[in-house]
């Protein structure tokens, strides 16, 4: 099969093209397993996370990628949940304990990290860890759901947001762009605010439904009742705290932030950005659950990502740009099809 391969780790600017066109043997799947012919695979900034260095992959080589999208062409020994030719997606979750907590376990086992992903033509999963796909979506706007509308519905349930109060969402990628459609299914009363640097990517927020949208340091029309932040950065967790109303909440949605900016931290101030019981909560991986109750709601609103595609071996193309910010939605790898 053709993959894109992760040999080495480094910053993308003394690297730029990280992962390299290969054949790879068929992988086989194991007792319990199901193998995917890969349609399409999302472009997730995690991986940026994992390429260069701040959430490393256990071992080398692996084949990144966490939004799949595929068919089934082969049943493992036991697998018996999903049937030859099924539409079925993989998140960020490959494998894990199945508790309520399997996001935070030590068991918790990462697609396109720990396990090779879906920047192939072929990959394997556990079968109770791969989810039907509504009929509503194709393959290339059902990717960007696996994870970043998976992980928005998530944090968007973590916020305790009571329909009519206001929510803020600081920058508006992938996750933050399906969020929004989220919230205005789920709360039609609440105003949705966007902060973003970028005059164009405030523009698509308006474009998409937005109430406001400003600079990630500009205040909103009134305080939020919860903020979720999409941001690989330190200044907008600043800011946003600034934005909260008293008692609010900030859920940050990353997996890991860079450093670049950190000293934006020292301009923290207790009495402006945490006095008043406003409080911090961070977003750790998915469950299976979650990805299994978000897919058919996204299905009844029905959500439309924005997607920009790309074939498999332009895979680097794709990571640079969602490096360097040129990012309108969700950016999808066309494999086969």
């Amino acid at each position: 099969m053709k993959a894109m391969l992760l040999e080495t780790l480094a910053p993308l600017a003394h690297n730029p093209a990280p992962l390299r066109l290969v054949d790879l043997p068929d992988p086989e799947p194991g007792p319990g397993e199901v193998r995917l012919r890969v349609r399409t695979c999302g472009v997730c900034h995690t991986e940026l996370d994992e390429i260069e260095g701040r959430t490393p992959p256990p071992h080398l080589p692996v084949v990144p990628g966490h939004e799949v999208v595929g068919v089934v062409d082969a049943l493992g020994p036991g697998a018996h949940r999903h049937r030859l030719g099924d539409r079925l997606g993989v998140g960020w979750i490959w494998r894990s304990t199945g508790g309520p907590h399997e996001n935070v376990a030590d068991a918790f086992t990462a697609t396109g990290r720990d396990a090779d992903g879906g920047y192939a033509e072929l990959m394997v999963v556990p079968e109770d860890y791969a989810y039907p796909i509504p009929d509503a979506f194709g393959d290339v706007e059902a990717a960007p759901l696996l994870c970043a509308g998976a992980i928005g519905y998530r944090a968007l349930t973590l916020t305790g947001l009571a329909d009519g109060a206001a929510l803020g969402l600081t920058g508006f990628g992938g996750s933050a762009h399906l969020v929004l459609q989220l919230a205005r299914h789920l709360y039609p009363r609440s105003p949705v605010y966007v902060f973003a640097r970028d005059a164009d990517v405030q523009a698509f927020a308006r474009e998409r439904g937005a109430d406001w949208a400003g600079d990630t340091a500009a205040r909103a029309p009134t305080p939020c009742a919860a903020i979720i932040d999409t941001t690989p950065a330190w200044k907008p967790v600043v800011a946003a705290l600034a934005n909260l109303a008293p008692g609010g909440r900030l859920v940050i949605n990353a997996i890991r932030k860079e450093d670049t900016d950190k000293d934006a931290l020292l301009g923290l101030c207790y009495h402006e950005h945490l006095w008043l019981e406003r409080e911090i909560k961070s977003v750790a991986n998915i469950t299976a659950a979650d990805i299994a109750a978000f897919l058919p709601i996204a299905a009844r609103i029905p959500m439309h990502p924005t997607v920009q595609t790309y074939p498999l071996e332009d895979a680097n193309r794709a990571l640079a740009e969602l490096r360097s910010g040129k990012v309108r939605g969700a950016k999808v790898l066309v494999v086969d099809g």
